[in-house]
């Protein structure tokens, strides 16, 4: 650069003054003291030192070592350099030539003369110290809508009355020929209404988990009483959308793949867009014109939980003062099921469906595979108040650590869960006794039920009155879907102050106490703190706290 050399000039010479005073520092006990207060005397030194260094630069072999960088000046290395071959003082004459090289020069000055030095190089630090900020309350974080596509509703009320109820949304797989396949069954959406949620042309092109994203999204606006006029009173920048989605648009894709082996130019121009898991938010956002915060994440089954604490967290920090948040998916399709089939991780208990999803259960054989979409609706509680909008529950806070174990099996000693739990605890700011209603990971795999039980109770076990149930046993595992679904049925319990019941559970493990787990019938629960956990593929850990607002 043409001018490098006119703008190190100044920090060069300042680096050779310092690197002289403390050179000559014996032999002038003023060398690092400050300069006299005589304005003239100030000026004389700083030429001195500028002349010096200049001098010693052009006399050094060094002096054209930066001349690449254009300008004749002279560069900071060459600078360093030469300020580094200064002749030595008198005193390193007596000192019966222990230092031989640069690489040793540091030895010649004593520890006191070397903190002088650093106490001239960082004075100028002083001058950008900034304030600290102002202590400000926590922002308050509340539910105010509900939105839910699932294989017992898509309704709020209507899907948990179905839980309360015992209904199992599980049964034969019809939308396509799986009896091929070891497993038969799953938690299938037979048939949703998109009219007055999403145009019929897009209906047609999008895979179904963004399908299920959009519908459960905007139900949850409507849910929130954000008509037209509320919309239109929005800050638009500070409006997001976090929704994500374990497997993303696997249909879409598969579906280009088939397409392929024709020809490249039958392939789906949408399939590349519609196939990644962070389109469903940003054409959520496209539709409302939102323009805040707007991504999605990928934590295979526990996506849903990491998306509503991100989400909340937005609005904490002052990012947003609204957030559609939650997750979607649809994986029921050949490769689907077989993927899983593969991994032997699904029921096999196609001759009894609505049996076949068992938490906690002796003869439990693995999870039923389910889709859908929950979406909740937070906001920050001034603006919801301001509005006057009607708040569910209030979000508390949460937390996420990773096994780091294996890719889909638990830790044998729930150590990761239990540090979740806690973190999670401690970031709410809410006691371990308080929480006495736990809406369960718990999907009916032999490993995985038992080490979240066990987590459960070294954390909560002494807690009086604690109820413990799983939502999957009627509704199967909704993957990425599944812990924003069970946070609407965490949210509707805490509005309705009925618990769901716990179905199929007919023989319950050896060891468990069955007291804390909530029977066959649903239960009158006045709760504290309702605590919802996911966990995924990869070791992920999540758990989310609500309460009743106050």
């Amino acid at each position: 650069m043409t001018g490098s050399g006119s703008l190190s000039s100044p920090l060069c010479t300042w680096i050779v003054a310092a690197c002289m005073s403390v050179t000559c520092a014996k032999e002038s006990k003023h060398a690092l003291s400050p300069p006299s207060s005589t304005t003239g005397n100030r000026s004389r030194r700083r030429k001195a030192a500028a002349a010096a260094a200049l001098k010693c630069n052009s006399n050094n072999k060094y002096n054209n070592y930066g001349s690449g960088m254009g300008g004749g000046g002279p560069s900071l290395q060459g600078l360093v350099s030469s300020c580094l071959a200064f002749e030595p003082c008198s005193h390193y004459y007596a000192s019966n030539g222990l230092l031989r090289s640069n690489r040793k020069l540091r030895r010649l000055h004593p520890p006191a003369l070397s903190g002088q030095a650093m106490a001239v190089a960082v004075q100028p630090t002083k001058e950008v110290e900034t304030k600290k900020k102002p202590h400000t309350k926590q922002k308050r974080v509340v539910v105010t809508g509900l939105g839910v596509v699932s294989p017992l509703g898509h309704e709020p009320d209507v899907f948990y009355n179905n839980l309360l109820e015992g209904v199992s949304g599980v049964s034969q797989i019809e939308a396509f020929d799986c009896a091929q396949f070891s497993t038969r069954i799953a938690g299938e959406i037979k048939s949703i209404s998109t009219d007055g949620w999403v145009s019929p042309k897009l209906a047609k092109r999008m895979d179904k988990f963004m399908l299920y994203m959009l519908i459960a999204g905007k139900k949850a606006l409507a849910d929130g009483g954000i008509t037209e006029d509320v919309m239109d009173e929005l800050n638009k920048a500070k409006c997001g959308v976090l929704i994500g989605s374990a497997m993303g648009g696997m249909k879409v894709f598969n579906d280009a793949i088939e397409a392929l082996r024709i020809s490249y130019k039958k392939v789906n121009p949408f399939c590349v867009p519609f196939a990644t898991t962070n389109m469903g938010s940003a054409m959520l956002a496209m539709d409302l014109g939102w323009m805040g915060p707007n991504y999605s994440i990928s934590t295979a089954c526990a996506t849903g939980n990491f998306c509503i604490l991100n989400a909340a967290n937005h609005i904490i920090r002052g990012e947003a003062d609204v957030m559609l948040c939650g997750g979607s998916d649809s994986a029921i399709i050949p490769i689907g099921l077989g993927g899983f089939v593969a991994c032997r991780a699904l029921s096999q208990r196609n001759d009894d469906p609505t049996k076949a999803s068992r938490p906690w259960d002796m003869n439990r054989d693995g999870f039923v595979l389910g889709e859908g979409a929950g979406v909740l609706l937070l906001e920050e509680l001034e603006h919801a108040k301001k509005r006057g909008a009607n708040i569910y529950a209030e979000f508390l806070g949460g937390s996420f650590t990773c096994d780091a174990y294996h890719m889909t099996e638990p830790r044998p000693d729930g150590a990761g869960v239990i540090l979740c739990i806690e973190k999670a605890l401690a970031q709410s700011g809410v006691a371990k006794e308080d929480v006495n209603y736990i809406n369960a990971h718990a999907t009916s795999t032999p490993a995985g039920d038992l080490k979240e039980y066990h987590a459960l109770m070294h954390c909560f076990g002494r807690n009086s009155g604690l109820r413990v149930n799983s939502t999957k046993s009627m509704i199967g595992h909704l993957l990425g879907a599944s812990g924003a679904v069970e946070a609407i049925a965490a949210v509707q319990a805490i509005r309705t102050g009925w618990v769901h019941p716990n179905i199929n559970l007919e023989n319950p493990e050896q060891g468990m106490d069955t007291s804390v787990l909530v029977g066959p019938k649903k239960e009158r629960l006045d709760i504290k703190a309702a605590l919802s956990n996911s966990f995924g593929f990869g070791g992920h850990n999540s758990s989310i706290i609500f309460a009743p607002f106050k």
